[in-house]
């Protein structure tokens, strides 16, 4: 194995194995188990709002000399993920079970925005790595610091849409691990995907902007009472936070 693959597949590993950091989070107490949850659901809004507007977005402005097309092809991930959870609504009403656990179509959502990011995470890591060592080591230790708190908050979310502890952590890591997939292609193919990378970006920060205003924002306001909305509003100003931190360090 050359240096480039043995650095980049060494690097994809570890961004995966973070996402098991949601289970340092949960206790077997349910009552905190739920302020838990909503705390991480309200870091994941920050994350995802901080991700896309913060990073995605202003990248894929600076590079492209086409802006009006990125910008549709947000406002086309918006509208897929929203064509996407009407059909899974549709399927759930006519297919569910009442002994089967309810699993929200939020959870469905986010595993396949996170997925689609994920993969580009590793095209990005293995394209940097082909650049040099150097550049390859500085943009995976900027994904590792995005994906701490992003991936706290996608463990979060997918408590709260209904999967027990086990089979959340096991689909985060699944979805993380897309990054693994998405690095071998990459070193595979090189330059003949780098053409689409913007425009699965611009989809992916579409599908990161409609979950969490259409799914998770109104989900916190269920939560009505001063002291859960000071939290929440601390908690998404946290995710936003560290999602501009990590404009300093890149």
């Amino acid at each position: 194995m050359n240096l480039p693959w043995l650095w980049t597949i060494s690097s994809v590993i570890i961004i995966s194995l973070i996402s098991l950091v949601g289970a340092l989070t949960v206790t077997s107490n349910k009552k905190r188990l739920c302020s838990t949850i909503s705390i991480l659901v309200s870091l994941a809004v920050g994350a995802m709002f901080g991700g896309a507007f913060l990073h995605i977005l202003p990248e894929l402005y600076r590079d492209s000399q086409q802006p009006n097309l990125i910008s549709l092809f947000v406002l086309l991930g918006i509208a897929l993920f929203f064509c996407l959870e009407k059909f899974l609504h549709w399927h759930h009403y006519h297919h569910h079970h009442e002994k089967e656990q309810h699993i929200r179509p939020v959870g469905y959502l986010n595993l396949i925005s996170d997925g689609l990011h994920n993969f580009i995470d590793g095209i990005i890591i293995a394209a940097s790595f082909l650049v040099s060592k150097e550049i390859g080591i500085a943009t995976s230790l900027a994904v590792i610091l995005h994906e701490i708190p992003q991936e706290l908050g996608d463990f979060g979310l997918l408590l709260h849409a209904g999967f027990n502890k086990n089979k959340a952590l096991l689909l985060n890591l699944l979805s993380a691990s897309l990054a693994i997939i998405g690095a071998i292609l990459t070193l595979l193919i090189g330059q003949h995907i780098e053409n689409i990378i913007p425009f699965a970006l611009a989809i992916a920060a579409g599908g990161f902007i409609y979950i969490a205003g259409s799914d998770l924002v109104p989900e916190l306001h269920k939560q009505t009472d001063f002291k859960s909305s000071i939290n929440q509003f601390i908690t998404i100003g946290l995710g936003i936070g560290l999602m501009f931190l990590l404009l300093l360090i890149e």
